[in-house]
C-alpha cells in the first residue's frame, strides 16, 4: 500500500515539473529496491496523469478538434486547423525518435548513471532558457512544431524531462511563456497516450499476467490528483518566469546520482 502511494505521488508530482518523471521513477526503483513486477500498474499510472492533462486542457483540446476536423469541410480554416497540424507533425517527429531510442531507454533506466547525467543536462537546459530565450527566432508553425518535436524524443532518455525541454525549445523558437507551455502539454497528450498503448502491446504480447498491488487504486487516484495539482502550480511558475528554477535542483539530484553510481559517496 505505501509503496504504491509513493510511486502514484512520484509520477503525479513529477510527470508535468521540469524534472524528469522517468527519472525519478528509476531512482526512487533504485534507492528503494522496488523490484516486484509492476508494469501494469506503471501503465496505469500513466493513464492516470493522461487524465489529468486532459482535464486541465479540456477547452484547448476541444476547440482544436472541432476547428481541424472542420477545416477538412470548409475553406474557411480557423486557427485550430494550423494548430492541429503542429501537434501531429511534432508527435509524429517524437515517436520516430522514441521509437528508435526505445532499447537504449530500456538499458538506461536501470544505470544510475545515465539517469544521473540525464537529470544534468536537464538542469542545464533549464538555467540556460533565460539566456537564450531572450533572442527569439520567431520561427514558423511549422518549424516549431519540427523543433519541439525532437526535443520531445529525445526527452525519452531517462532524466531528461519532457517538459523541460519542450517548453525550452517553445520559446527558443519563438513562442511565447504562456504559448509555449500549453503547446508542450498539449503534445504531451499524443507522447503519452502512444507510449501507454506500446506498454500495453508489450505487455499482452508478453503473455504476463496482469499484477496490480494492494492499494493500486488510490495509488492512481493520488496520481490523477497531484498531476492536476502540479499542472497548476507548473502553470503559475511559468507565467511568473520561475519555473527555470527547477534547473538548480536537477542538478543536484543528477550529481549525487552520478556520485553514488561511480561509489564516490553511497547512502
Amino acid at each position: 500500500m505505501i509503496k504504491t502511494l509513493i510511486l502514484g505521488a512520484v509520477q503525479g508530482l513529477c510527470e508535468f515539473l521540469p524534472v524528469s518523471s522517468s527519472g525519478h521513477l528509476a531512482l526512487f526503483q533504485i534507492f528503494m529496491g522496488f523490484s516486484d513486477n509492476l508494469v501494469a500498474f506503471d501503465i496505469l499510472l500513466h493513464f492516470a496523469t493522461l487524465l489529468a492533462v486532459i482535464l486541465f486542457f479540456w477547452r484547448d483540446i476541444w476547440r482544436i478538434l472541432a476547428d481541424w476536423f472542420g477545416g477538412w469541410f470548409t475553406d474557411r480554416r480557423r486557427s485550430g486547423w494550423s494548430y492541429g497540424w503542429a501537434i501531429i507533425i511534432a508527435s509524429i517527429i517524437t515517436a520516430a525518435i522514441g521509437l528508435s531510442l526505445k532499447s537504449t531507454v530500456e538499458r538506461a533506466s536501470e544505470s544510475l548513471l545515465f539517469v544521473g547525467f540525464g537529470e544534468i543536462f536537464t538542469g542545464i537546459v533549464l538555467l540556460l532558457v533565460p539566456v537564450f530565450s531572450r533572442s527569439r527566432k520567431n520561427s514558423s508553425l511549422f518549424k516549431i512544431a519540427i523543433a519541439v518535436g525532437i526535443a520531445q524524443g529525445i526527452a525519452v532518455l531517462p532524466g531528461v524531462s519532457r517538459s523541460g525541454m519542450s517548453i525550452a525549445m517553445g520559446l527558443f523558437m519563438g513562442l511565447g511563456i504562456s504559448e509555449a507551455f500549453r503547446f508542450s502539454f498539449l503534445i504531451s497528450i499524443p507522447a503519452i497516450l502512444g507510449a501507454t498503448l506500446l506498454e500495453v502491446l508489450k505487455f499482452l504480447k508478453g503473455g504476463e499476467i496482469a499484477y496490480l498491488p494492494d492499494g493500486w487504486v488510490w495509488g492512481a487516484v493520488v496520481a490523477f490528483v497531484l498531476g492536476v495539482a502540479s499542472l497548476r502550480f507548473m502553470k503559475g511558475l511559468v507565467d511568473a518566469g520561475k519555473w527555470a528554477y527547477f534547473g538548480l535542483y536537477c542538478l543536484i539530484i543528477g550529481s549525487i546520482a552520478v556520485l553514488i553510481g561511480w561509489g564516490i559517496f553511497a547512502l
